[in-house]
């Protein structure tokens, strides 16, 4: 009879608790891994750094005003040297942040026009004559007191006057040497006393006719001078000389220039090396109206004259405008000029408002205010006949844009529009950190072409050293850097 042992249980209990002992340590990871980690990472020797990490290292690890920064690949960008210069962050595009006063404005269009009463001098002859030299050439700038013209006088009333001054001094000159003789006479009786009385009375009314003639001589714009040397040398005057007026004269004008009174000719006249801040402007001759041989009557215009060392600027704005223009002159705020120049703007800043007008268009509703340009010279030079010619910067009717303030606030955090990346509905300014920058969020409280006004809440504080320029390229590289480089492998099966 065949006896059965029993069966093995102990063979098949053994996977099961295996399995189940493995469950356990799967469950149970959470607690237990991090321990064995650690004291895994504790016995085992930790390797040296390489070099390069250690420097890293150390840059990561510099001080920033007693704190440290952390930089991340998501909101922290690192630029070589040559990045730099090529995005133009240098020591004047990278600076501390400061507190300053901000004006907000407006643009409005404007138009260079003369300045009424100064830009152009008319000149004109006092006397009727004729053209005989003409001194200077359209376009050709002339100093005040060169010779312009010389005219070959004609008037009819200046040479009668001085016919009858000279005929007078002559029957003076006869009286005088009558009443000379007669009284030489009359001491030995054989004249009487009468006729010497009667010569002495004629000499009085001659004295007295001279005198008016002086006086209708000054009406004509003789000097008491020039009177004088017809009274001296018994000739009538000639010629009539016209000088280039000052522009800015303010004493009355002294006495024509007649017949011996020369002066320096228009071409003969240098350019100082260094013009003296109180020299007279150079005036253009803008417009030419007389030619040699022509007869001229007495305040017919010869030339035109154009200063241009100084202009206006119209601005022109509108009705509703007129306050805040009053609030320009009340606080005394100065404009800026805005001209196209090639592909850009150039500002022009620091101009004073001279006036605004008092009368608005009923048609455009157009309100004119004027604001004060000095003008610069920008070529001078000469000819081969010597002439000057030269060339302004600003002229009349060029237009442009000038940027008027309307608000002032103070002590803002400004930055050029430059120094703000724009990203959805954020807005980021990047803070240098080492040879990081560092993309901070900041709110934009106002903008405008050229400037960004930033919220002070503590995003930014005074110091704080930001880019000025290139955020927006800025925002682009950290982009390309979080997205990580492109796998060269990708869609290539091998």
């Amino acid at each position: 009879m065949k006896t059965h042992s029993p069966p093995d249980r102990s063979g098949r209990m053994m996977p099961v608790l295996a399995g189940t002992l493995v469950v356990a340590c799967l469950v149970t990871s959470p607690w237990w891994w991090p321990l064995a980690t650690t004291s895994f990472q504790k016995a085992s020797p930790e390797p040296e750094a390489s070099p390069a990490a250690q420097h890293e290292h150390a840059d990561n690890g510099h001080d920033h005003g007693d704190h440290q920064h952390e930089h991340s690949e998501a909101t922290s960008v690192e630029l070589t040297p040559q990045a730099r210069q090529s995005l133009g962050l240098t020591a004047e595009t990278v600076r501390p942040i400061q507190l300053q006063t901000f004006q907000k404005t407006v643009t409005i269009p404007a138009v260079i026009v003369e300045r009424p009463g100064r830009t152009h001098i008319n000149v004109a002859t006092p006397l009727t004559g004729v053209i005989e030299h003409v001194r200077a050439v359209t376009g050709e700038v002339v100093s005040p007191g060169s010779l312009l013209f010389e005219i070959r006088l004609t008037h009819e009333d200046l040479v009668q006057s001085q016919t009858d001054f000279l005929r007078a001094l002559g029957e003076l000159d006869v009286e005088e040497r009558e009443i000379h003789r007669l009284n030489a006479v009359a001491q030995s009786g054989a004249v009487a006393g009468k006729t010497l009385l009667e010569r002495q009375y004629a000499k009085e009314r001659i004295e007295a006719l001279l005198r008016a003639q002086r006086e209708a001589l000054r009406l004509h714009g003789l000097s008491v001078r020039q009177i004088e040397d017809i009274a001296r040398h018994r000739t009538l005057l000639r010629e009539l000389q016209i000088l280039v007026p000052s522009p800015d004269a303010r004493e009355p004008p002294g006495e024509l220039r007649l017949t011996d009174d020369t002066h320096q000719q228009v071409g003969w006249v240098d350019a100082p090396a260094e013009t003296p801040a109180n020299a007279a402007p150079p005036l253009i001759m803008e417009q030419l109206n007389a030619q040699r041989g022509q007869s001229v009557a007495a305040g017919e215009q010869l030339c035109v004259l154009a200063d241009y060392s100084r202009l206006y600027i119209e601005g022109q704005a509108f009705g509703q405008d007129s306050q805040a223009l009053d609030r320009v002159l009340q606080n005394g705020w100065t404009v800026t000029a805005l001209f196209e120049e090639g592909a850009g703007r150039v500002a022009l800043d620091g101009l004073e408002l001279a006036f605004i007008s008092n009368f608005v268009d009923p048609v455009s509703r157009k309100l004119s205010f004027f604001v004060d340009l000095p003008n610069e010279v920008v070529s001078d030079g000469r000819n081969l006949a010597g002439q000057r010619f030269i060339s302004w910067k600003y002229r009349v009717g060029q237009r442009l844009q000038l940027r008027v303030p309307v608000e002032e606030w103070q002590n803002q955090i400004v930055v050029p529009v430059e120094a703000v990346a724009r990203s959805g509905v954020e807005s980021y300014v990047f803070q240098e950190n080492g040879r990081h920058f560092d993309r901070v969020p900041v709110h934009v409280q106002y903008r405008d072409q050229q400037w960004a006004v930033i919220a002070n809440d503590g995003s930014l504080y005074p110091g704080d050293v930001v880019a000025m320029r290139g955020a927006h390229q800025l925002q682009m590289a950290l982009q390309n850097q979080s997205s990580g480089p492109i796998d060269p492998h990708a869609g290539h099966n091998h």
